[in-house]
């Protein structure tokens, strides 16, 4: 009973970053209508995998809902619709704010999520797929509420809800940070952890360059390149997340037979290109095979790293990997589209999956970076 109350607090938590950071890259895209602009929410919520952060989870999660009270303030403050005033002065305010909100609230993710991963599977005894399961279920409900919410009470309403979800993982937060003497000596493993520069792997990187320069500027290509709203952004993200979550529940989508890692990128170059030739909502029903692919080749990553001595820290690396990743594809793709126009992103990212396709799906061990 209390591993299942524990599973619905951290699943609860996933929904509220996800809903805090969906809501956020719609709020810019509306801020701003420069592809660089907006690169650089990603860029700001991932620069804290570069840093090398104390781990603290009840620290981390107040850091959170700090940053998700920011949030709510800027919701408060931006125009209705935001960029009505063509992005003047007081939306140039809102936007760094915006950012720095990000920023903070990636700062308290990674303060946070490690700890508590180790804290539930290791004193808790809640396994570590159970873990995986809920942070899907919980993404896929924050994106579903990201387009739920905002025609009802805009980017408040957002916000507010990601507040309340965020706090059920209160009480194993604070929690965890007793049971922290109780434990033994610090792992090999968890000193690696305490340096940035340790446990990355490159396939994971490029693998999170390619995700990184996709979701970056997606907000924005569906606002003016899609003329959607923010109910088909999130019904978009939507469908990504319950591919992923099927990919986890249901293992034929692992795609085990021989060749599968290059036909699982260049599936996704396709499905990608296709979202282009295909109208309104049949182009959106793309990104759920999108989201399977992509969830089952998360797996296949992770289960690459059994170098590393447990399952929560194959998953850390390969996040805090993907991270950096995403971080340089955001950067590079933002900056593209700016140099070149926006509409010319998303065939630059169909050639991406494909050049990508062949280093992504080499076997073998892998080891960290040094």
């Amino acid at each position: 009973m209390r591993r299942g109350l524990l599973s619905l607090a951290w699943g609860s938590a996933q929904a509220g970053a996800s809903l805090t950071l969906a809501s956020s890259a719609w709020l810019v895209s509306g801020l701003s209508p420069s592809p660089l602009v907006n690169s650089l929410l990603p860029v700001f919520g991932t620069a804290a995998s570069l840093l090398p952060l104390p781990q603290h989870p009840l620290l981390g999660s107040l850091v959170q809902m700090a940053a998700t009270l920011v949030l709510v303030g800027v919701g408060l403050a931006a125009p209705v619709p935001a960029g009505l005033d063509g992005g003047g002065s007081a939306n140039l305010w809102l936007l760094i704010l915006a950012l720095l909100a990000v920023l903070l609230f990636g700062l308290g993710l990674q303060i946070a999520q490690f700890p508590l991963q180790r804290y539930l599977v290791g004193h808790q005894g809640v396994s570590m797929r159970r873990l995986r399961s809920g942070s899907d279920l919980g993404a896929l409900l924050g994106h579903l509420l990201t387009g739920l919410l905002f025609p009802i009470g805009k980017a408040v309403l957002q916000f507010s809800q990601a507040l309340v979800l965020l706090l059920p993982l209160l009480p194993a937060a604070l929690q965890s940070g007793q049971a922290r003497p109780a434990r033994a000596e610090p792992s090999a493993p968890d000193l690696a952890l305490a340096s940035p520069e340790q446990g990355l792997n490159w396939r994971c990187c490029l693998q999170g360059v390619l995700f990184g320069s996709l979701f970056s500027l997606l907000p924005l290509w569906v606002r003016q390149q899609g003329a959607g709203n923010c109910f088909d952004f999130g019904m978009l993200l939507t469908a990504y997340g319950l591919g992923r979550l099927l990919s986890a529940s249901w293992p034929v989508l692992s795609l085990p037979f021989p060749g599968a890692g290059v036909g699982r990128y260049l599936l996704l170059s396709g499905l990608l290109a296709a979202t282009q030739w295909l109208p309104g909502w049949s182009s959106l029903a793309l990104f759920l095979p999108m989201g399977a692919l992509a969830g089952s080749s998360d797996a296949r990553l992770a289960a690459s790293l059994a170098h590393l001595a447990d399952e929560p820290l194959r998953w850390q690396t390969l996040e805090r990997s993907s991270a950096v990743g995403a971080l340089v594809g955001s950067l590079v793709m933002g900056s593209l589209a700016q140099w070149l126009g926006l509409p010319l992103a998303l065939p630059l990212q169909v050639v991406a999956f494909l050049a990508a396709a062949l280093p992504l799906a080499i076997r073998g061990a892998a080891r960290p970076a040094s």
